[in-house]
C-alpha cells in the first residue's frame, strides 16, 4: 500500500489489514486508534466501507482511481460521484479542500480514508475500464463505467 500518510497512519492501516485478514473484524483497540489518528473522518469512512460505496476502477495501462457514489440523506436526493486519487492523496470533495488543504487540520477526507480501508480489508468493488474511459475519468469528462 503506497500512500502519503505519516508512518503512524500507515502502520495502523497495516495492522488493520493483518487483523482483518485473520479475523474478518476490526477489534475495538484498532477502531479507537483509527478514530484517534483520523478524527471524525474515521466513522464516516467506515460507514462508506459498510455501504460498499467504494469502487476501484482500473485500466489495462495500470491506472487506478477510486470512486464513491454518495446519496444525499434526504429522501429523493440526487447522487454525488467523487473520484479520488489515493496514489496522489487527492479528493475533489469540499471536506478535502477545506479540512485538508485550507485548514490543514485533517490528514484526509472520509473518501480517501475509505479507499485506504477498502484496500486494507479487500472490500472495494472492482471495475475494469478501457484506457480511453480512464482518460475521460481522469480529465473529468466521464463518470463511472462510461
Amino acid at each position: 500500500m503506497t500512500s502519503y500518510l505519516p508512518a503512524v497512519a500507515e502502520e495502523l492501516l497495516r495492522d488493520i489489514r493483518k487483523v482483518y485478514q485473520e479475523t474478518t473484524q476490526i477489534p475495538d483497540d484498532l477502531l479507537l486508534a483509527l478514530k484517534f489518528v483520523f478524527g471524525p473522518s474515521a466513522l464516516q469512512a467506515l460507514d462508506l466501507v459498510d455501504q460498499r460505496s467504494v469502487t476501484c476502477l482500473s485500466s489495462p495501462s495500470g491506472r487506478k482511481v477510486f470512486q464513491f457514489l454518495l446519496y444525499a440523506q434526504v429522501i429523493g436526493g440526487s447522487g454525488h460521484l467523487y473520484t479520488c486519487y489515493a496514489s496522489c492523496h487527492y479528493c475533489p470533495c469540499p471536506a478535502f479542500a477545506f479540512s485538508v488543504l485550507r485548514r490543514n487540520d485533517s490528514l484526509l477526507c472520509k473518501h480517501i480514508l475509505a479507499a485506504y480501508l477498502c484496500q486494507a480489508m479487500g472490500l472495494s468493488q472492482h471495475e475494469t475500464v478501457t484506457d480511453q474511459q480512464m482518460s475521460d475519468i481522469l480529465s473529468g469528462k466521464a463518470g463511472r463505467g462510461t
